[in-house]
């Protein structure tokens, strides 16, 4: 619920003020961290926006450890009802559909007990897949180490792998246009991949892209991780396994290269063809007899020839002799023909159902002048409330009444009469000075200090705030009031709304309970 975080938003790295990014939601597991309360709030980076959320990352929760139970509880004890490998219980690590308390669904892949013995060293794996955020990935947005167990958790995939759509069709085949963006959203993701570090993909092949809900094709995270700690890299017939694997052993990123090749053949055949057997064929300039004929001939041939030359160029015993990502994505680009057609029109599936908007709640008045980004009457509202909602929140001996904690007082006294006045550049120097000390904490100095940075144009600062004032009081409407306000001042206006319809939700509950 709302933006409280843990330390795992340094692992993240993605932007902390989207209400549906790095945060705790209700259902979802907590946090194993609990927020350094004490720490002074620019540690903590919200600012780092543009990766994910300029990549289509949105919607997405943020990257963190769930519980065995809550796991059990969205696979109905991992039951068998639940697997969505293609080999069923016979693959080596089963992966189940979910559903999470909040009705999210998820994907998870289960690990042999023997796979990752080391726990940290599989948290450490799963953490740096965890941090990539794209529109191309089926994101990870979570792990488990429980005893022996070790699981991911992953965004759920609602329509099937392209192994399932190109081999085992019922209604209809992919037309040639879905193959072709198929081809280029997977290039794209492995590009995306490559540029924040993560070069090796394990075992690329048709299982590992999957259909979301739109249709749009997705490459599986789970191929960013081997499947065990020393384990194979290629678990797939030799006959689609890079030569270099076969002699050394070592995935490179022109093995990657190589098993995207293998896909390609895939679009172009509908078939599971080795890679061997296809390169004959188009040296004998057989390239008829390679596509699928279930196309029944509608498809460019040039841009089905320049699919094969792709192919064939990926396919080289020699590494050094295969393209790169980039050259992938641009011979593949020229060739989308229908990119104004939605996926799930070409793939045949019905369109997806937009969720009714939830009602509107009633406001109070700090949520009317939040809605209204009425920063004058805020300031008069957290005037006049001073510092009743902190009631609770330090419990101090007698032995804490210190030269320190005086200086301190004072500081706070300092900043409130700044605040008061409307001098806020003040107010935000003394409100620091109270942080940082950090022997005190107290949600309404994090709400006054934010809506100062408001005032003085620094929305980033303001939301770090807001989110820190939650971090001490989860269920404050004050704080998320406050994100609200930042939010829209970020220009994330559905986020600020979404924040809006809770803070007004807890005030409501509040008001319920008769006080705090």
């Amino acid at each position: 619920m709302g933006c409280c975080q843990s330390s795992l938003f340094k692992t993240t790295g993605a932007h902390l003020g989207k209400r549906s990014r790095n945060q705790k939601i209700r259902g979802d597991p907590p946090l194993t961290s609990p927020p350094s309360l004490a720490a002074p709030p620019q540690q903590q980076q919200p600012g780092k926006a543009g990766a994910a959320a300029g990549r289509g990352g949105e919607g997405v929760p943020g990257f963190s450890e769930y519980s065995l139970t809550d796991l059990k509880s969205a696979t109905n004890n991992f039951g068998s009802d639940h697997i969505v490998s293609e080999s069923g219980e016979k693959a080596p690590n089963i992966v189940y559909k979910g559903r999470l308390k909040n009705q999210r669904w998820i994907a998870v892949k289960k690990f042999t007990q023997s796979a990752w013995p080391d726990p940290k060293q599989f948290a450490e794996e799963a953490s740096g897949v965890g941090k990539l955020r794209h529109q191309r990935l089926a994101n990870l947005i979570g792990y488990c180490c429980d005893g022996d167990e070790r699981l991911l958790v992953a965004e759920y995939m609602p329509n099937d792998t392209l192994a399932k759509h190109l081999f085992h069709w019922e209604v209809q085949t992919i037309e040639w246009a879905m193959r072709s963006r198929v081809a280029l959203y997977i290039a794209e993701a492995l590009d995306y991949c490559s540029s924040e570090g993560l070069l090796l993909y394990h075992d690329l092949n048709a299982y590992r892209v999957l259909f979301d809900e739109n249709g749009d094709p997705r490459l599986s995270c789970f191929g960013l991780m081997k499947n065990s700690r020393d384990g194979k890299s290629y678990s797939t017939n030799l006959a689609y396994t890079p030569p270099e694997y076969l002699r050394h052993g070592r995935v490179t990123p022109e093995s990657v290269i190589f098993s995207f090749g293998t896909v390609l053949l895939d679009l172009l055949s509908g078939k599971h063809i080795p890679p061997t057997h296809a390169l004959d064929m188009i040296r004998g300039n057989n390239i008829l007899r390679l596509m699928d004929s279930h196309l029944e001939g509608k498809f460019s041939t040039e841009e089905a020839t320049a699919v094969v030359g792709l192919a064939s160029e990926c396919l080289q015993y020699e590494p050094r002799e295969r393209p790169d990502v980039k050259k992938l994505i641009s011979t593949l680009t020229p060739l989308q023909t229908k990119p104004d057609v939605p996926s799930h029109v070409m793939l045949g599936i019905p369109k997806p159902e937009e969720p009714p908007p939830s009602p509107p709640r009633a406001l109070s008045p700090m949520g009317d002048a939040c809605q209204r980004m009425d920063l004058t009457s805020i300031h008069q509202i957290l005037v006049m409330t001073h510092y009743r909602d902190d009631e609770g929140t330090n419990e101090l001996s007698f032995q804490e009444w210190t030269q320190q904690m005086r200086d301190m007082l004072e500081a706070r006294k300092r900043g409130d009469l700044a605040f008061r006045d409307k001098d806020f550049k003040t107010a935000i120097e003394c409100y620091s000075q109270f942080i940082d000390v950090g022997t005190m904490i107290s949600p309404t100095v994090y709400s006054r200090r934010s809506l100062c940075y408001l005032l003085v144009d620094q929305p980033d600062a303001a939301l770090r705030d807001a989110m820190q004032a939650q971090c001490i009081f989860p269920d404050w409407p004050t704080a998320f009031y406050m994100q609200a306000a930042a939010l829209s001042k970020l220009d994330m206006l559905k986020d600020a709304a979404d924040m809006l319809n809770e803070a007004a939700a807890l005030e409501e509950k509040r008001q319920h309970r008769g006080g705090r």
